[in-house]
C-alpha cells in the first residue's frame, strides 16, 4: 500500500511538471509571436517616415508632405494616391485612429500597406515571419513651436507647420497577434540641421 501511494505521488509530480513545461512553451511561443508583430509595426513606422521624407528613386508622394500644405489629407482618410492620409478628428471626438479598421483586409481599409509608396519589401508567410504586411496611417496635426502660445498662432489647420501622428499595426506569425505603435514625426525643413 505504501508503494502504491508513493507511486501515485510521483505520477502527480510528473504530470504537474509536464503541465508546467507545456505552459512555459506556450508562453514562449506567444512572446515570440508578439515580438514578430512588434518588429513589423516598428518597420511600418519607419516606412511611414520614409513616405513623408520621400526616398530618392522610390514611388513616393513627398509632395503631399510639403511644409504648410494639407493637400491630400482628407476627412476620414484619403484613397488612391492619398491613401492613409487623414485629417484629425474634431477635438471632442475620439482620435481618428481609434475608429479606423487597422486590421481589415488589404485593399478594404484606409491604411497603407508596408512598402506601397516607398518600394520597401517585407517577406510574410510562416514560421518566424509576419502573417501579413504591416500597415499605417498618417494624421496631420498642427505644430506649435516651443515657446509660442497656441492662442497667438492661427488656429486649426491654417498654421504653417505640421506634425504627423503615425499609427502602425504589425501582425505576428498568427494574424490574431497584433501590435499597434504610434509615433509623432515632424518633417525637417529643407536645409535644416538635425
Amino acid at each position: 500500500m505504501y508503494v502504491l501511494c508513493l507511486l501515485v505521488i510521483i505520477l502527480l509530480l510528473g504530470i504537474s511538471a509536464a503541465q508546467m513545461a507545456l505552459q512555459g512553451e506556450k508562453a514562449a511561443r506567444g512572446e515570440r509571436d508578439r515580438q514578430i508583430a512588434f518588429q513589423a509595426a516598428e518597420e511600418a513606422l519607419m516606412d511611414a517616415q520614409n513616405d513623408i521624407e520621400g526616398l530618392p528613386g522610390a514611388p513616393g508622394r513627398s509632395s503631399l508632405f510639403a511644409p504648410g500644405s494639407a493637400a491630400g489629407f482628407a476627412d476620414g482618410c484619403g484613397e488612391a494616391g492619398a491613401l492613409g492620409l487623414c485629417l484629425p478628428a474634431a477635438p471632442e471626438a475620439p482620435a481618428l485612429w481609434l475608429s479606423m479598421d487597422l486590421d481589415g483586409p488589404e485593399g478594404s481599409s484606409h491604411t497603407v500597406p508596408y512598402g506601397q509608396f516607398t518600394g520597401a519589401v517585407m517577406q510574410t508567410g510562416q514560421g518566424f515571419l509576419p502573417s501579413r504586411r504591416p500597415r499605417y496611417l498618417i494624421e496631420l496635426l498642427p505644430f506649435y513651436p516651443p515657446g509660442a502660445q497656441a492662442a497667438a498662432v492661427a488656429g486649426g489647420l491654417a498654421t504653417e507647420s505640421y506634425v504627423y501622428r503615425i499609427t502602425a499595426i504589425g501582425f505576428g506569425a498568427q494574424e490574431s497577434t497584433q501590435v499597434v505603435l504610434q509615433s509623432y514625426y515632424r518633417k525637417q525643413a529643407a536645409g535644416a540641421g538635425p
